[in-house]
């Protein structure tokens, strides 16, 4: 994968020095593959809503049951369309690329269309996909490559000051929800950043560290290198990962807890969910309640940050009825005594207001 590097964009203070850019060819084909449900979907669907513009349309598979709301195409439409690179919008278990998908992505990389992967495997592991790309020098792009120097984490306080959202669960909207909060403090004029930890995220912003694929012993390292000092007003909105309470992807939210060193949070929920996404093979996983939750990582954030709090609460209501909505608000703000709010539907100026205490 060819990435530039931070010296590629001098003037660019929003950069981080040490963190690498992606920059992905537009317009692009989202290709669902034979995925059945929205959760493992959210690469594409994430792009969708934040980078709608750059989507020309999707391609699926026999068996899937996700649609973007993009124009269906096939490789020689795209090609047509001049769509510039096919990007795999399932976020699998375990980063896999199924050899189902194989002979699509090859043929997009033998029509001249850019690979990109947000997997943990690599697109140049598999001979079909490589040998395409060099016949029409197409490039392969695997988003999920940390910078190769990434140092210890600390645990020292820096300057500046972080946001940081965590989750019930996995994709219950962390990602969502800090894109939502950045726009709204630019809006109101504060200096504010949005920082990526996910293939999706990355995608998204041009930059970022994919979290989940760094080394254990230097996660925290990661999360303070992606969010350094900075000047005593900027807000640095960081991207969560996973759960505290997820028996399988705690580990990357801990080191991400206490490399940011959050001043504030806000909690992630899908109301909708009763167990944990991808958890247990036999075993179901309740997802804890909200207010359990937020005790659980307040206990970890304040072992980096004692001044650590919780600002909001945001939820996915988009399979709700209004009225069931209201009553749901109700009953968390009642819970936790903080604004709870769906971001895409309501905004997040409730969060940010009590952010700025007013």
């Amino acid at each position: 994968m060819s990435l530039a590097t931070n010296e590629d964009f001098q003037g660019v203070a929003s950069i981080p020095t040490g963190l690498r850019t992606v920059q992905l060819k537009a317009p692009y084909l989202i290709y669902f593959g034979d995925v059945r449900d929205k959760g493992h979907a959210k690469t594409g669907l994430g792009l969708i809503q934040w980078r709608r513009e750059h989507c020309a349309g999707q391609l699926r598979g026999q068996g899937c049951q996700v649609d973007g709301g993009l124009p269906d195409m096939t490789i020689s439409q795209a090609v047509a369309a001049g769509v510039g690179s096919i990007v795999i919008g399932v976020a699998s278990e375990g980063g896999t690329i199924p050899k189902a998908w194989i002979n699509d992505l090859a043929q997009a990389a033998r029509a001249g269309l850019n690979v990109v992967s947000g997997m943990h495997v690599r697109l140049a592991d598999f001979p079909e996909i490589q040998l395409a790309a060099r016949a029409s020098g197409a490039r392969l792009l695997d988003i999920r490559t940390p910078p190769r120097s990434i140092p210890v984490g600390t645990g020292e306080k820096r300057s500046g000051r972080r946001l940081l959202t965590v989750g019930t669960d996995c994709a219950v909207g962390k990602k969502y929800t800090a894109l939502a909060l950045e726009r709204e403090m630019r809006a109101r004029g504060m200096d504010a950043d949005f920082r990526a930890t996910g293939q999706t995220g990355i995608m998204i912003a041009g930059t970022g560290i994919p979290l989940d694929c760094v080394v254990s012993d230097f996660l925290s390292g990661a999360a303070e290198l992606l969010s350094p000092a900075a000047s005593p007003d900027h807000w640095d909105v960081i991207e969560g990962q996973g759960s505290l309470s997820h028996p399988s992807f705690a580990g990357v939210s801990l080191g991400l807890l206490h490399g940011a060193q959050p001043d504030a949070l806000v909690l992630c929920h899908d109301p909708s969910r009763d167990y944990l996404l991808g958890a247990g093979a036999g075993r179901k996983f309740p997802v804890l309640p909200v207010s359990e939750s937020i005790e659980q990582c307040l206990t970890f954030a304040r072992r980096v940050n004692p001044e650590a709090r919780f600002v909001g609460v945001a939820i996915n209501t988009s399979a709700l009825p209004d009225d069931d909505k209201a009553a749901l608000v109700d009953r968390y703000e009642r819970e936790t005594g903080l604004p709870v709010v769906d971001p895409i539907k309501d905004g997040t100026a409730r969060i940010i207001d009590r952010l700025l205490g007013e």
